[in-house]
């Protein structure tokens, strides 16, 4: 299909890209670069910094333009992970069919490779060649996505909530924030930094947003219904933690239900006259559709 031909060339461009931006194995610190290098540039969907490029396409700019804040979407996203899979958090052996970062460097290596890709992912759209006033708001739109109102905030209520009762209320606002933030983020800040007018990023930010919410439903129904092969890591692992999930709250059928209304709901925040609009849609109906 045309619009996956498209994802794959938006993945591989951006790959070529993310190699060249991160520190090379060498120096004092080379445990630490080597670690980082191992998380980022380990195969993945790498959904937030295409969502980033075509974001940019969609209002009329550059993908080419916005990879270095593709680039950072992608540094913060590989720092949540490799902190969410510390022993302290989920306690994870397996990320993307490889050992963890943890369990590859050492717990005290893993956290400080995950605070480096943090700060690096500011200094490269901090450092990006587009007007000042963009490149001001970008930096606000990652810092409010990654932080007490957004990733953090739907970890920490995440942890919190194990083993724990909890409302329909509660599992939307941990899944909004702790996936569905970063990747509102992505589509934003590619349509800020694209040159998009108010009303293209606004429309931008809520497709990322109920797209981030159908992924991470996408995601539960997955753990429950996936094999760890399939999957890359441990599945079942939010059943056996007490997680708070859309099939333990919803049931299967319902929590597939929620998802596919999530990702129209995405569709539909999708003005006819984006240049990818057709690519976007493709990818909101993949999202629910996807086995891995």
């Amino acid at each position: 299909m045309e619009w996956q031909a498209r994802l794959k060339a938006y993945a591989d461009r951006f790959d070529q890209h993310l190699e060249s931006r991160l520190p090379l194995v060498q120096g004092r610190a080379e445990p630490l670069v080597a670690a980082m290098r191992y998380s980022v540039l380990a195969p993945g969907k790498r959904l937030r910094p295409v969502l980033c490029m075509a974001g940019a396409d969609a209002v009329g700019g550059d993908a080419e333009g916005v990879l270095d804040a593709a680039c950072a979407l992608e540094l913060v996203h590989a720092f949540s992970l490799i902190h969410d899979d510390l022993p302290a958090i989920d306690n994870d052996e397996l990320r993307r069919g490889r050992p963890t970062c943890h369990v590859q460097f050492g717990e005290a290596t893993a956290i400080l490779a995950g605070d480096a890709l943090f700060a690096l992912a500011f200094e490269l759209v901090a450092g990006m060649h587009v007007p000042a006033e963009r490149v001001v708001r970008a930096v606000q739109i990652l810092a409010r996505a990654s932080g007490a109102d957004g990733l953090v905030a739907g970890e920490i209520v995440d942890v919190l909530t194990e083993g724990k009762p909890y409302d329909a209320a509660t599992l939307e606002y941990i899944h909004s924030r702790k996936t569905g933030a970063l990747i509102a983020a992505s589509c934003e800040m590619g349509a800020l930094l694209g040159g998009g007018n108010p009303s293209q990023v606004e429309a931008l930010e809520a497709y990322g947003r109920h797209l981030g919410l159908a992924f991470q439903i996408a995601d539960d129904i997955l753990n429950e219904t996936g094999t760890s092969d399939e999957l890359g890591k441990a599945a079942g692992s939010d059943r056996s933690r007490g997680k708070a999930t859309y099939p333990h709250l919803h049931g299967l059928d319902g929590a597939r239900e929620a998802a596919a209304a999530a990702a129209q709901r995405a569709i539909d925040a999708l003005p006819k006259s984006l240049n990818q609009r057709e690519f976007l849609i493709g990818l909101a109906e993949f999202t629910v559709q996807r086995k891995t």
